[in-house]
């Protein structure tokens, strides 16, 4: 009894000593195996690994692509003008040796605070460089890619990879804004003033053709119309001219009937003047004062 009261912790903690020895590496993981703080082993690939128990620990980091935002940071470019600047990088671990020895217990936490200090040194120095018109020009994407080749190659003795910079944003200062919208308004304005001011004297200029236009085709109009009356007229006189020289004495009463119309028309038309009047040859019963007596025939 006493040998198995024995024998049965020994069991129990030689079984606890046997698991606690077994570890397993996830696929997103890379672990290391520590030894009095020294690394001893490094862990990529998936699957079971074996430690020393209560001498040995395990140390697990996130293998995967990781993302950072950085920290909002003013930027002046070589032309004096002020932006707020914040960007997004992606990056990884590729050697953790190197990492362990260089943030310490702190992991993946204290290499963001480092890795956030060089992305906005490099940002700082890349874009100090420029003009603000390559900052927001297309030659922001060779600029992004400036700042990622520098912040890779201080972010490798980290034991770390810098994938990728995207700058995120690029704006003026608060008391910035005010001004350059202000800046911008008034550029907007002249600009209105002056498009109004050229489609005003375009119209003008259109009025004015427009208005020319009438005139001439008023004026051509009216002397194709004084032509055409001045053709009728004559060609009217010439038929009246025909007709008095075929029957002067029908063309003389229709003439003295026409007359008669024009004299004695209204309510109240008076008329004063002697009876034997020429006005009144065809009133009167006589011979038409252009018949001509009858001539005597010769015996």
């Amino acid at each position: 009894m006493k040998r198995a009261s024995v024998i049965v912790p020994l069991l129990v903690i030689a079984g606890a000593l046997a698991l606690s020895s077994v570890f397993i590496v996830d696929e997103r993981e890379k672990v290391l195996v520590l030894q009095f703080g020294q690394v001893k082993a490094e862990r990529e690939d998936p699957g079971i690994g074996f430690r020393i128990p209560l001498i040995q620990e395990i140390v697990r980091y996130d293998g995967r692509i990781l993302g950072l935002p950085t920290q909002p940071l003013e930027v002046t470019p070589l032309d004096d003008r002020r932006f707020v600047v914040d960007a997004f990088a992606r990056w990884q671990i590729i050697d953790l040796t190197a990492f362990r020895e260089a943030v310490g217990a702190g992991g993946v936490d204290a290499a963001q605070v480092r890795l956030d200090r060089i992305i906005n040194a490099a940002i700082r120095e890349v874009l100090g460089a420029v003009p603000s018109n390559r900052v927001l020009s297309e030659d922001r994407t060779g600029l992004m890619n400036q700042i990622r080749d520098k912040a890779r190659a201080e972010a490798a003795a980290l034991g770390v990879e810098v994938i990728d910079v995207r700058l995120t944003r690029t704006d003026l200062p608060e008391q910035n804004l005010a001004a350059t919208y202000a800046r911008m308004r008034a550029e907007r304005e002249r600009e209105a003033a002056d498009e109004i001011a050229r489609g005003g004297e375009a119209a003008q200029k259109v009025r004015a053709a427009a208005d020319r236009t009438v005139v001439e085709l008023v004026s051509q109009a009216r002397k194709e119309a004084e032509v055409i009356r001045g053709e009728a007229d004559a060609e009217r006189n010439a038929i009246y001219a025909e007709a008095f020289g075929r029957d002067p004495e029908f063309f003389a009463f229709t003439r003295s009937l026409t007359s008669y119309e024009r004299a004695l028309k209204g309510a109240n038309s008076s008329i004063v003047m002697q009876p034997d009047s020429q006005f009144f040859d065809y009133l009167r019963g006589d011979l038409p004062p252009l018949a001509a007596p009858a001539t005597p025939v010769a015996p």
